[in-house]
């Protein structure tokens, strides 16, 4: 008992980090993903990482240990959030797609997350997640919050960061940087668009007795998924910088504690 209750605290401690990054973290957050299996890796993976870092000194049950279970569930949640918002880049990206196609009327829910989303967007979310696991990045992930303690250690200084304000300009600076990104990875498909317009709105002039609106939708439609069809396969190099911009962002978050 006494091994028990000088152990059990900082094991809790670490398991607030660890299963509210999972709460929010891609692939392991997914709806179609049952509690029992994400309970269960949360409490594992606390074992491996408290056994490999540990706590040489025990941490008493006072007043300030609700403060430190505070702080440990707003660090998961900030480390899993960060790698979430690279992957809605990729909804971004379909939204804009959906926009100029015509398909944003038509949108679908979502089964990783249980919210709608466009078309083009949910396509090409479960592309980058079945190009992330391909990738071992959920290895990568794991890896993250384990090597986390390392760096931001249980008496780490988070609410003097977020009082400061570094955590909501990192953060701020995050979500600039995953909005470029997704224009950025829509940006073909929208100058083909444009100039699909432009050449439309030549065609009424010319010719007038075209029906614009009519010819329009399935031409955007066709010149859409041809174009589609041929970035296909650049989608494997995309991504895979995608992801290593997301470590990237995470490995800035823990340098904040760092210096």
């Amino acid at each position: 008992m006494d091994v028990l209750t000088q152990f059990l605290p900082g094991f809790m401690l670490y398991f607030c980090r660890i299963a509210s990054f999972f709460v929010v973290a891609p692939v392991f957050s997914a709806k179609n993903v049952p509690a029992q299996f994400k309970i269960g890796i949360a409490f594992f993976v606390t074992l491996m990482a408290f056994t490999i870092v540990g706590n040489s000194e025990p941490i008493p049950m006072n007043a300030l240990y609700l403060l430190s279970v505070i702080r440990e569930i707003l660090v998961g949640l900030v480390l899993g959030f960060i790698a979430y918002l690279f992957f809605t880049a990729v909804q971004i990206a379909g939204a804009f797609i959906d926009i100029q196609m015509g398909f944003g009327i038509a949108n679908v829910i979502d089964p990783m997350t249980g919210a709608s989303s466009p078309v083009l967007g949910n396509f090409k979310y479960v592309i980058a997640t079945l190009l992330f696991l391909a990738f071992n990045g959920h290895h990568l992930l794991l890896k993250a919050i384990m090597e986390s303690y390392e760096w931001i250690p249980l008496s780490n200084d988070l609410f003097a960061r977020l009082y400061s304000g570094q955590i909501a300009q990192f953060m701020v600076k995050t979500f600039s940087t995953v909005f470029s990104l997704g224009f950025q990875l829509s940006a073909p498909l929208i100058a083909a668009f444009f100039l699909t317009d432009v050449g439309l709105g030549l065609l009424a002039r010319v010719a007038p007795q075209f029906n614009i609106f009519v010819i329009g939708m399935p031409l955007k439609v066709l010149i859409g998924f041809m174009l589609l069809i041929l970035l296909f396969p650049g989608y494997e190099f995309i991504f895979k910088d995608l992801f290593g911009t997301m470590l990237n962002s995470m490995q800035q978050f823990i340098g904040l504690f760092t210096g």
